[in-house]
């Protein structure tokens, strides 16, 4: 029986570890983007903004935006969706939920024969695989990370496709073309003839990408919702018995520098305490959930029937939901909006932060409220954020300021999500 499989989500650790003796899993450990990359990110966009205003203003002779017309403008430049296509078609032009200006945690895959090393996001709210080729334009900048980039001639077990790919962020487009090559997650977990797609331009990414600590995307959500309707990288190591059983499982990593791990083919109950809560999906493309509630303090949002949707995604760092309530959520906490319509908090406030529960299938899942605040250089965010995706696409993201909390578990085969409570290194909360 094949052993299960992990890949620890630690960010900056480039290669494949070995199995030590006294552990037969395979493991990938990489360390997870500190929280200061993320409040440095958040001051340049808020810069930027500032910087916005005062050129707009001054170029058209007229008094600077008014806060409606600021966020108006991060809506296009910052890559807050409006919409997402759930048609059937095959059109490329299919928005993905997230800009990756925030993208937390990520890992290692390898392509090709000898195999090739990329820094992926693991990433639950997309379907496709892609690493920037040789030649890649908008692959980084001469100053910031630098990418590895896929050659498809030095690999014996490279296969030409040629068909073109495009994938729409809410940031913009990135363009390629499929190939197929062997895709190795762990030592032992190797996935034969997989589609994936060679970038050849990233611009769509914009600055989230260059200066981000990642080179491409591997989704693990539906092989539905994928572009091109390519079967995924998970579909196709279930079929090819690479794995035991047909989950995966997330365990995140802390500021405190506790390891994160994904796990193929199973999960680890040493991770968790009491069982696991399983509640089923509403839609197979997204792993898409329904909310019972959202409460903080004295303020409760009930579902009106389905409502109340949600996806799990390992690839959004924040909680995204509409903007009515978030800013009722942020509101309860203490957290005011900023020109760019991002929440912080006074941080000698930090200890007053109440917490706040999500009801899912009838229980509770409650974040302590300093652990919904990202502080850092003087600045605490709070980690929830706006955005709009019309019906029926999903009202709430649930990222990783959630999955931190909770042990997540995606089974494929029962199209179901399994919560516990997570555990950190020392056997605590």
């Amino acid at each position: 029986m094949k052993s299960i499989c992990r890949v620890n989500l630690l960010l900056f650790f480039f290669s494949i570890s070995a199995v030590t003796a006294t552990d037969s899993l395979s493991r990938i450990t990489l360390y997870k983007r500190p929280n200061h990359e993320l409040v440095t990110a958040h001051l340049k966009r808020e810069r930027d903004a500032l910087n916005h205003i005062l050129h707009f203003s001054k170029s058209e002779g007229r008094q600077p935006e008014t806060k409606t017309e600021a966020k108006k403008g991060r809506k296009l430049r910052y890559g807050i969706p409006q919409e997402i296509s759930n048609s059937t078609d095959k059109s490329s032009n299919s928005i993905i939920i997230k800009d990756y200006e925030n993208a937390q945690y990520f890992g290692v895959i390898e392509v090709g024969t000898p195999p090739q090393s990329f820094t992926v996001i693991y990433d639950t709210g997309s379907s496709n695989l892609w690493v920037p080729r040789v030649g890649c334009t908008h692959c980084g900048l001469p100053f910031g990370p630098t990418k590895s980039k896929y050659d498809s001639t030095e690999s014996s077990s490279f296969q030409e496709d040629g068909e073109d790919f495009e994938i729409m962020y809410g940031s913009g487009s990135v363009y390629g073309f499929f190939s197929k090559d062997s895709i190795t997650l762990t030592n032992d977990v190797v996935v034969k003839d997989q589609d994936f797609a060679q970038v050849s331009d990233a611009n769509g990414l914009g600055y989230a990408y260059s200066l981000g600590g990642f080179d491409g995307i591997c989704g693990l959500a539906f092989s539905s919702i994928s572009v091109g309707f390519k079967t995924t990288v998970f579909e196709n190591a279930i079929r090819q018995n690479q794995v035991d059983q047909p989950i995966f499982s997330f365990y995140l990593g802390q500021e405190d520098g506790r390891p994160g791990e994904l796990t193929f083919g199973g999960y680890d109950s040493s991770r968790f305490e009491g069982a696991l809560n399983y509640v089923k999906l509403n839609a197979a493309t997204y792993w898409q959930i329904t909310m019972d509630s959202i409460q903080v303090g004295d303020y409760e949002k009930s579902a009106s029937g389905n409502d109340m949707t949600a996806i799990v995604d390992s690839g959004t760092s924040f909680i995204t939901g509409p903007k009515a309530e978030v800013d009722n959520l942020a509101k309860a906490v203490g957290a005011t909006a900023n020109i760019m319509g991002e929440y912080t908090i006074d941080c000698n406030k930090l200890g007053d932060v109440p917490d706040i529960t999500f009801v899912i299938g009838g229980i509770d899942y409650t974040i302590p409220g300093s652990k919904t605040i990202i502080h850092a250089m003087g600045t605490c965010l709070f980690a929830f954020s706006a955005t709009y995706v019309p019906p029926p696409g999903p009202q709430w993201i649930l990222g990783d300021v959630f999955m931190r909390e909770y042990y997540t578990v995606f089974n494929y085969h029962d199209r179901t999500i399994g919560f516990a409570k997570a555990l950190s290194d020392d056997g605590k909360e």
